[in-house]
């Protein structure tokens, strides 16, 4: 029996490879449009893919990249992923829409509210994804930290860098508090008793009372619990320490296996993150990414592939296998990540809107008839979608007068 999996895209800017923007293709024009995100959003919508990610960052620099130094070939600016989810929202009938937001410098009451505000907009198909970043770039537009993460460590371990695990710490904290202030409201707080004049039972609404390393916090939220109770909780993780976050924190991992022995490895330390801190919570759903550059023929997918290299100055590299190739190439991907027993597979485009079209047009349907692609119910929550349950609040039958 095929094992089926969701599909789920990843959509930055013009797409994942630095030149994409320079493709005839290409809307490099109007990379700031709500037009162009809606547009992309449905396509991907209307193909009946689970989800979208939105990337973000604090910073005109790539991660790691001289702040000193932009490198003038690479697109520059992005619009706010939160603010693009909210607009999207009542432009979308199903995906789930998950922006991206950095856990250092941003107030983790400010996500909550957002993020909750984004589930009623969506009616249910919120999520966020969130990066421990800490670079020199976000520190210097933010201007209150002096210590964070300026190089990755050379042996490539995140656990031999003192400030990246510190940043790890932080965004597991920001996880946390996220989730309290999405329960201190129970579902039924809202009462609207119009012969008593009460609209409120207060003892119904909890102050989290927080007190960690980096928060402390201690009301609640100014929404009340939205349609999923919980937004999706998602994060990317490479090695053992982002592992243990989403472990501990998340919903939903998204993960970059290059072959079926990464696979296995990854499988292994996420089961024993999750032996260790897991407890009583759902499995944790687990994505692995591609990032994918897609034409009808191979010959032209290399073509594709070749010229982008040169504009860029470079060869493409990812943290993610890179498929170049046609449709079936792509699907052949997919169903081996499926037969690994992946829950779903999130593909990033080498060019937007080039490989959302095709990943929506070519990619999604020989998927559905190959019966690898997991269908779910027009008007489900994204929760439900993934086969979650919708959590009660962990505040109900508490009485914590406000």
């Amino acid at each position: 029996m095929t094992h089926q999996v969701h599909l789920g895209i990843a959509l930055e800017r013009a797409g994942w490879h630095p030149a994409a923007w320079r493709e005839p293709s290409a809307h490099a024009r109007a990379l700031t449009s709500p037009a162009y995100w809606r547009d992309l959003l449905r396509t991907a919508d209307d193909a009946g893919l689970a989800l979208a990610t939105i990337e973000d960052a604090l910073s005109l620099p790539d991660r790691f990249e001289p702040v000193d130094a932009l490198r003038p070939g690479r697109v520059r600016g992005r619009l706010d992923a939160v603010l693009i989810a909210s607009y999207a929202a009542p432009l979308t009938r199903r995906i789930g829409l998950i922006p991206t937001v950095t856990t250092t410098h941003t107030e983790p009451f400010h996500v909550a509210t957002g993020i909750q505000t984004l589930d009623f907009a969506s009616r249910g198909r919120a999520g966020v994804r969130l990066v421990a970043g800490a670079s020199a770039a976000e520190r210097a537009n933010f201007g209150r930290r002096d210590i964070g993460v300026d190089v990755f460590p050379a042996s490539g371990r995140v656990e031999d860098s003192p400030e990246i695990l510190a940043a790890f710490r932080e965004a597991g904290e920001f996880a946390d508090v996220l989730a309290r202030l999405w329960d201190s409201w129970q579902d039924d707080a809202i009462i609207r008793d119009l012969e008593s004049g009460r609209f409120l039972d207060a003892d119904r609404v909890h102050r989290i009372e927080f007190e960690g390393e980096f928060f402390s916090i201690t009301g609640a939220s100014i929404v009340p619990r939205s349609p999923q109770g919980r937004p999706l909780l998602t994060v990317l993780a490479h090695q053992t320490v982002p592992f243990r976050l989403a472990a501990e924190h998340a919903d939903l991992v998204y993960v970059t296996p290059h072959d079926d022995a990464d696979v296995v490895a990854i499988r292994d330390d996420l089961d024993a993150a999750a032996d260790d801190l897991r407890r009583d919570r759902e499995p944790l759903r687990v994505f692995a990414d591609l990032l994918v550059l897609v034409e009808d023929t191979a010959v032209a997918a290399r073509d594709a592939s070749q010229r982008l290299d040169e504009w860029a100055g470079e060869p493409l590299t990812s943290d993610a296998r890179v498929v170049v190739g046609t449709p079936a190439d792509v699907v052949d991907a997919v169903r081996e990540l499926a037969a690994s027993g992946v829950d779903g597979v999130r593909l990033r485009p080498a060019r937007q809107p080039a490989d959302v079209v095709a990943i929506a047009e070519k990619v999604a349907p020989i998927l559905r008839s190959a019966g690898v692609l997991r269908e779910d119910a027009d008007g489900a929550s994204l929760r439900t979608r993934l086969g979650l349950t919708r959590p009660e609040s962990r505040y109900v039958g508490e009485k914590v007068a406000l």
